[in-house]
């Protein structure tokens, strides 16, 4: 029984020498790791007021306008030639009615097909230029966080509560993660500034 005794005491002793060198072990690394410097930024802003993303948005909203200045010359002809068709002027079972209603059909299905075709392509551009962009700002986030030490950044509104206009604002501002930040935790108008300068250095070129 003594020798029973006698050896859980020894191996509870063991165990707590474990612990002990395993919290001693983790205070070290702890010690060496040093503590966590934490970043936020607003990307909402940043897409909002970085130039080259506007500059990107608008090229696109201009092709946008084209096509659809392209789309309503097509129905403006499906118009002159549904006019002729109603006009009274031509028997319904006559050739030229006939082929009036041919090209009709021809063109509305040309002009489903344009449409259809336009928009799956700028939508693809459109989630290009989003990838463009966001792969910037992540470039010069891990830019930034190395130059300033930073071990994690996250993404926050900066938005505050007193600033929310209805109801909704304000259960969403109330639901973020971010309760407390201090002022320079924000990195959003660094990154922001590091992004239009770079862009501007290549626009002026």
């Amino acid at each position: 029984m003594k020798k029973i005794i006698v050896v859980a005491m020894a191996v509870a002793m063991l165990a707590s020498l474990f612990v002990v060198s395993e919290t001693i072990q983790g205070q070290d690394a702890g010690a060496k790791a040093g503590p966590h410097q934490v970043g936020l930024i607003d990307m909402a802003q940043v897409f909002k007021d970085y130039e080259k993303f506007k500059a990107l948005r608008e090229s696109l909203q201009a092709e946008i306008e084209q096509s659809e200045a392209q789309a309503k010359s097509k129905v403006e002809q499906m118009q002159q030639l549904q006019q002729q068709a109603t006009s009274g002027q031509l028997k319904q079972d006559s050739p030229e009615y006939q082929q009036i209603e041919k090209q009709l059909l021809t063109m509305k299905g040309e002009l489903e097909s344009f449409r259809q075709v336009q928009q799956r392509d700028f939508l693809r551009k459109e989630s290009e230029i989003y990838k463009q962009v966001y792969m910037e700002v992540q470039d010069a986030v891990n830019k930034y966080a190395h130059y300033s030490k930073l071990t994690l950044i996250m993404r926050f509104n900066r938005n505050k509560v007193e600033e929310a206009a209805n109801p909704q604002e304000v259960i969403q501002s109330m639901n973020r993660q971010v309760v407390f930040h201090r002022a320079e935790d924000d990195i959003t108008d660094s990154v922001l500034g590091y992004l239009n300068r770079e862009y501007n250095k290549q626009a002026s070129r």
